[in-house]
């Protein structure tokens, strides 16, 4: 690096850390402080001086079995080269991991991945600035969630069984609740005007972020002929854990924070309900058992279960503050 740099830049994982901890005080609405984490910033090839994209990818234990590694070198192979990576270690809030990487982003748009992200084609970051170039009345841009053909048969089954686990390509920009933080680009002043993501609630990040974004007037779309895989575990155990997982999350959301509860659509062009009743999920529930059960999707009907189990035991925890 040469002397001209920006000081940050200079900073270790550590220091850069409680840099960050402290600037994202001066935009979060819900704040909530948990324990230390790591940062690092990783350059790509014209990201040194004035990245257009800061790319933040939250992750507990910095390897998620080997997929961050390779996601790391898939973002080497972009076409788009302008970035910037900033990888947040060690906080399990993905909401608050986020906001430490937005902190001290350089780019004009943050562009969220998971640590298991698998990004479909070499030029996604090319395909998703166009739009934010076009439309200043764009927020958020995602891309499809598609199923790639080497996933294991389960993989394949689950993902086409379950609802908004995967997602149509597109062909033109279009308004959609599908973009979703696997890959989710938001312009970085719209992001600090709202307040970043929000640091109480476990889950529900997805709708609470698209929601507030169109509050302040502005569109959630999918770009066209762009695509990422983000699959589920392997196998059917993996999956079931998952879902209980989510239960007990939603269930904590409910009980603690029943105002962020949001509906989410199935399907791009469609827009999510406006009512999220207790009592209009548990019939909606009701139904879509039935009907997993009645088609013969039997891993979306144990799915079902298994949610329901983690939300009844989710319904006895207590407020969590890390």
């Amino acid at each position: 690096m040469t002397a001209g740099l920006d000081p940050i830049l200079r900073l270790d994982g550590q220091a850069l850390a409680v840099v960050a901890a402290e600037q994202r005080r001066e935009f979060v609405r819900y704040l909530r402080d948990g324990p230390p984490s790591s940062v690092r910033r990783i350059l790509g090839r014209d990201g040194v001086g004035d990245p257009r994209i800061s790319v933040i990818i939250p992750t507990a234990d910095g390897n998620r079995g080997g997929y961050l590694p390779a996601l790391l070198a898939q973002l080497t192979r972009q076409t788009f080269q302008r970035f910037e990576v900033i990888v947040v270690e060690g906080d399990r809030r993905q909401g608050r991991a986020i906001n430490t990487a937005a902190a001290i982003a350089r780019g004009d748009l943050l562009v969220t991945m998971d640590d298991d992200t698998r990004i479909g084609h070499d030029n996604l970051l090319e395909r998703i600035l166009p739009a934010f170039d076009a439309d200043p009345a764009i927020g958020i841009a995602g891309a499809a969630n598609l199923v790639p053909r080497d996933a294991p048969w389960l993989v394949r089954r689950a993902m086409r069984e379950l609802p908004r686990r995967s997602s149509r390509l597109v062909r033109e920009i279009t308004d959609s609740d599908m973009a979703e933080h696997p890959c989710l680009a938001i312009r970085k002043d719209i992001f600090y005007r709202i307040g970043g993501e929000h640091e109480w609630i476990p889950r529900g990040l997805d709708p609470y972020l698209r929601r507030e974004v169109r509050r302040f007037g502005y569109r959630v779309v999918l770009v066209p002929d762009a695509w990422i895989h983000h699959l589920l575990p392997p196998t059917l155990r993996g999956i079931l854990r998952q879902y209980h997982r989510n239960g007990q999350q939603a269930a904590y959301v409910q009980k603690f924070f029943p105002q962020f509860v949001i509906d989410q659509a199935l399907d791009h062009a469609v827009a999510p309900s406006e009512e999220s009743g207790a009592r209009r999920r548990f019939w909606r529930y009701g139904a879509r058992m039935l009907g997993a059960l009645a088609s013969g999707r039997c891993i979306y009907a144990g799915t079902l279960l298994t949610y329901a189990v983690g939300y009844a035991q989710g319904l006895r925890a207590k407020e969590q503050t890390p």
